[in-house]
């Protein structure tokens, strides 16, 4: 069976408040040409089809224009799954009707979840569909109140998994890695799928399926085997993907489960990279419509840098200087760095700068606690923002 593997799409996307959706949509028509040419019998989306709970209007109907195109012209079935950025409603709402036209998506987690079962010349193939669930979730779904942690609760989710006796496939949305180091998430675009505690989830988890697809990080690659994979995501969505190569993936399964893996790679309509020089060099440049984060090396000051820029990069996101210096804008003063800052972080340089002390344990576990609440509201759409 022959099986396209993508995820973090990120319908909706908002990159530096530039709508990403024009991108999307070009991106979306090429993989459509490859998914064409290629004629896979499966296409899965291992979760973040949008970007947030509440997508915009026009990224549902890009979803909706892309799904009837696979699904209706081209009789291929999806099998998707709900990410961290997803409303799990939503992406169940319908989802049992849209199986009687090959539409298989699951977003919120159940104690009983049925694989969905395909077939091809060698016999059925089981897709086990695990979406986005924090150690909370899952400890009321399961009730068991022993699930602390990420890694705990994938292994209660595994535990209750019905294997078929042939092959079978999981696809899930989760920070998998080698023996479940502890490691940094680079991705600058990605929210923490937990606070306070670990994100890692053990890749030897997974080593009972024949192959697993997975979603949540934006560079491809594979986890301790083969088999454990990331597709990353089709677009490059912070300046930390600066240097991926983005695209999908074809697996070829063979009939004893059995993988050979193909890359496709796919080209953007608007490349996102750094460059870097004097102002009077970047000026010279020949212009480009590339999404470019700019690093001057003036050590004077200089009135409106990224108007200055845009007369060459119209699309420029960012610009910094080598040097500590302040940038001058518009005659108003920039200082940056603190966008790099992850939450906690802030709220540590926050505290102290207003009351000239660190937060104590208990303040901390009290922020996190409204923290986590806060990234499961976001995801249910009880807020906008």
């Amino acid at each position: 069976m022959k099986i396209i593997h993508t995820a973090d799409w990120h319908l909706g996307k908002v990159v530096q408040g530039v709508s990403m959706l024009e991108d999307q949509k070009y991106i979306i028509e090429q993989f459509l040409q490859h998914v064409k040419e290629i004629k896979p019998d499966a296409i899965i989306i291992a979760g973040d089809l949008y970007d947030r709970s509440i997508p915009p209007v026009e990224a549902v109907q890009l979803l909706d224009q892309t799904f009837s195109i696979i699904i209706k012209e081209l009789n291929i079935p999806i099998i998707a799954i709900a990410g961290n950025h997803d409303s799990t409603s939503r992406v169940d709402f319908g989802s049992t009707i849209f199986k009687e036209s090959n539409l298989h998506l699951v977003g919120k987690l159940k104690k009983e979840m049925p694989p969905i079962i395909l077939q091809d010349k060698y016999g059925e193939i089981a897709f086990h569909l695990i979406p986005f669930a924090d150690p909370q979730e899952v400890r009321y779904v399961f009730e068991d109140d022993s699930v602390k942690t990420n890694e705990q609760a994938m292994e209660k989710i595994i535990e209750h998994i019905p294997f078929n006796e042939g092959r079978n496939i999981s696809i899930a949305h989760a920070f998998v890695t080698k023996n479940g180091e502890q490691i940094e998430n680079t991705d600058e675009s990605e929210r923490p799928l937990s606070i306070g505690g670990s994100e890692c989830i053990d890749a030897n988890l997974f080593d009972k399926f024949d192959y697993t697809a997975l979603g949540h990080l934006h560079q491809a690659h594979f986890v301790q085997s083969e088999k454990i994979r990331y597709s990353g995501s089709p677009l490059k969505y912070s300046i930390s993907e600066a240097t991926h190569q983005k695209g999908f993936l074809v697996v070829d399964m063979a009939a004893n489960g059995e993988v050979e893996i193909e890359k496709i790679p796919l080209n953007p309509k608007r490349d996102m990279r750094r460059i870097e020089g004097y102002m009077k060099d970047l000026l010279e440049m020949a212009p480009s419509e590339d999404y470019v984060y700019v690093t001057l090396h003036d050590e004077a000051v200089i009135i409106a840098p990224m108007e200055k820029i845009r007369t060459v990069f119209p699309n420029a996101m960012h610009v910094d200087r080598t040097m500590n210096h302040t940038i001058v804008d518009a005659g108003e003063s920039v200082v940056e760095s603190k966008h790099k800052m992850d939450t906690t972080t802030l709220f540590n340089a926050f505290y102290g700068e207003i009351l000239n002390e660190e937060p104590d344990e208990q303040m901390m576990t009290l922020f996190n606690e409204l923290l986590a609440e806060e990234l499961v509201e976001e995801r249910e759409g009880g807020r906008t923002k």
